[in-house]
């Protein structure tokens, strides 16, 4: 089974595919168990919370550090966005 998995693993790297990550799993797991449960709709945040809690336990510190850490991409992204947008005069 081993042997099967590391040819696995040697064809995508190869062929330069990349493996989904588990937080991009959970996630898509998450949308589609809401979306079966609430046609109507429902809240990003229930998505990431439902995805989060999914999570092995041992996996779940890595992934809030890839939520903190992407939040705060972010953040500065819009800081500086928001900076050059007033250094323009408030005009696009």
């Amino acid at each position: 089974m081993s042997d099967d998995r590391a040819r696995v693993e040697q064809m995508l790297r190869a062929n330069d595919v990349r493996p989904p990550v588990i937080w991009q799993v959970m996630w898509e797991g998450a949308e589609e168990t809401l979306a079966a449960e609430h046609p109507e709709g429902y809240d990003v945040l229930d998505v990431g919370r439902l995805a989060f809690e999914s999570l092995h336990d041992d996996l779940k510190p890595a992934a809030l550090d890839a939520l903190i850490y992407g939040w705060w991409e972010a953040e500065q992204d819009r800081a500086a966005r928001d900076t050059r947008f007033r250094e323009m005069g408030g005009a696009l």
